[in-house]
């Protein structure tokens, strides 16, 4: 559904945040974008959604299609129309207005009034906490339903292509684990999902595909199970070899205290 070619995209005169990334994405999957700080992940999503100009980034090279039409050129509003429409990192909610006007808001490019009852049923279904709360101040929910709303004003639109910055961040360990499943639902539900992410671990337990990104280029790419049974993907992002070195350095001190233990022992007798 998505193709990204050969895309590169610098940040004023002198910082080029991609240097010619390629990534594809299926109609029927989802894919995980992982990375460390800096690593481009965030720009990629600016530059399918037309977003960049907002941040004073340029595309210098490259494409990118969905569904085999080129969106590169389009400006933010097209693109939202076209399908595409991101959730940026930071829950970036109206505080001031309640629940249901930031849903309405999502909703302010639907066709009609059937559709747009549609999508908040669909909401509703996947975050019963918003309807509970529809006339409450979003700045007041937690992290978590403040993510939720975010991911639900985004839905509101029905988009074919959903893009998530940073889902998990800031967020509480279960909290985390209810954001995975609602992504798998969505996808369910018939949208694709491109997800970037720094928490490896969820981003590869609910993708089917995964891109790693370094320093604006992809590094690696292919099946999520395949990248988390990685050694590399392992030791950079899922600390494989963490338990392991520590348990390692752990067996080792023990061995030294022993050592010292009968020597010590030698030396008294």
């Amino acid at each position: 559904m998505l193709s990204v070619r050969g895309l590169s995209v610098r940040y004023g005169r002198s910082v080029r945040a991609l240097d010619g990334v390629d990534v594809e994405v299926p109609a029927d999957g989802v894919l995980a974008v992982l990375g460390g700080n800096g690593a481009g992940k965030s720009t990629l999503l600016r530059a399918v959604s037309g977003t960049l100009k907002l941040h004073r980034g340029t595309i210098t090279a490259g494409e990118i299609r969905v569904d085999g039409e080129r969106i590169d050129r389009l400006d933010p509003a097209v693109v939202v129309r076209r399908g595409v429409v991101a959730v940026p990192e930071g829950r970036q909610v109206f505080a001031r207005m309640t629940v249901e006007d930031n849903l309405r808001a999502g909703g302010l490019g639907a066709r009609s009034a059937a559709d747009r009852a549609a999508a908040r049923q669909r909401v509703h279904d996947l975050f019963p906490v918003l309807a509970e709360r529809a006339g409450q101040r979003a700045g007041l929910l937690s992290g978590g339903e403040q993510q939720m709303l975010a991911i639900g004003r985004a839905l509101m639109s029905a988009p074919r292509l959903l893009l998530l910055d940073e889902p998990s961040l800031g967020l509480a360990p279960q909290m985390v684990g209810r954001i995975a499943t609602i992504i798998r639902e969505i996808h369910a539900q018939g949208t694709v999902v491109v997800l970037v992410e720094q928490n490896a671990t969820m981003a590869l337990r609910v993708a089917d595909h995964a891109a790693v990104l370094e320093v604006g280029r992809v590094a690696l790419s292919g099946p999520a199970d395949e990248l988390a049974a990685s050694d590399d993907v392992q030791r950079l992002y899922l600390g494989g070899h963490a338990e392991s070195q520590a348990q390692a350095e752990s067996e080792a001190a023990q061995a030294q205290a022993h050592r010292r233990t009968r020597t010590l022992s030698r030396w008294v007798g």
